[in-house]
């Protein structure tokens, strides 16, 4: 993986390359409005049933084009193999089948943005499972770990929450999910290299997705009303194509710190989004329980940047 050189001499210590700052817009801008549309979206599509097609047509859209593209010595695609497929089918059942999954069905009772400053703990959570695995964290991550739970102590108890136990049960999960996913993937489970990686991870998430909705019965209404049927497709084409390509190139050309700073940007979005369209209302006592939040994920952001 390469990084940007921070020397003062650099010019990319002065000002991020045109591409890079395209790629990062994308992530911070993209993904933070993808809350939104997956409310959107639950008009006519179940939570898993949402999901699952989401990923399953992004994932065959992502797939058909690592296998159509030629690589330049012009020989066959590389595509995952079939130990490459098992990890795929782990970490995508992890990050995308509960960690998505529990996110949208969430998202049924509790608003947008609040969705979002709870996904904002994945980085600490992230530095959490580390421990199993012998890395110990920094003081500054020790502290954004502490804030971050404060924050989620807080917001968990606030009226939103409150009056939807069953979704605070599913967000926490989810972000369990999703950061033990993304550890996994890392570690013991690495994905094929490229967008293959991604469109594996996709599909078998997918159709674990699928698998679960089927499970449950869920009945997606027909004919879909025109607005949840756009933001599904804002998931699919911008939301998981463009976003996870952007991140992609983020982590091939950036440091790890600038591609992950994303996770405190996101919720910003989403708050403001929900405010601003959905009409979601805060408390006082939310707001604040949000900015701890950020705050513990800005202070894990400085402390891997300087790490």
């Amino acid at each position: 993986m390469t990084s940007l050189s921070t020397s003062p001499a650099s010019p990319a210590a002065r000002s991020l390359p045109t591409v890079l700052l395209l790629a990062l817009l994308a992530c911070y801008l993209i993904w933070g409005s993808t809350y939104l549309a997956i409310q959107v979206a639950l008009k006519s599509f179940p939570p898993f049933f949402q999901m699952g097609t989401r990923f399953l047509a992004a994932g065959t859209l992502l797939m058909a084009w690592v296998a159509w593209r030629k690589p330049q010595s012009g020989s066959a695609p590389k595509l995952p193999t079939k130990r490459q497929w098992m990890h795929a089918l782990i970490v995508g059942a992890l990050m995308l089948g509960g960690g998505m999954g529990l996110t949208a069905t969430a998202s049924v009772h509790v608003g947008s943005g609040l969705i979002a400053a709870c996904v904002a703990v994945v980085p600490m959570m992230i530095a959490a499972w580390g421990l199993l695995w012998g890395r110990r964290p920094t003081r500054g991550e020790t502290v954004g770990m502490l804030l971050g739970a404060l924050g989620v102590l807080v917001l968990v108890q606030g009226a939103s929450f409150s009056a939807s136990p069953l979704s605070m049960v599913c967000i926490l999960a989810a972000t369990l999910c999703w950061s033990l996913g993304s550890v996994l993937s890392t570690t013991r489970f690495p994905l094929a290299d490229g967008a293959s990686g991604f469109a594996s991870e996709m599909l078998c998430g997918g159709a674990v997705l699928m698998a679960v909705s089927l499970a449950l019965g869920e009945k997606p209404a027909w004919p879909p009303r025109p607005e949840a049927l756009l933001a599904w497709l804002y998931l699919v084409t911008l939301g998981s194509l463009v976003g996870f390509s952007a991140y992609l190139y983020l982590l091939r050309h950036a440091t790890p710190a600038l591609a992950s700073s994303y996770a405190f940007v996101n919720p910003l979005i989403a708050l403001l989004l929900g405010s601003a369209i959905a009409g979601e209302h805060l408390t006082a006592g939310e707001w604040g329980a949000c900015a701890l939040i950020l705050s513990a994920v800005a202070a894990i952001f400085v402390s891997r940047r300087s790490r």
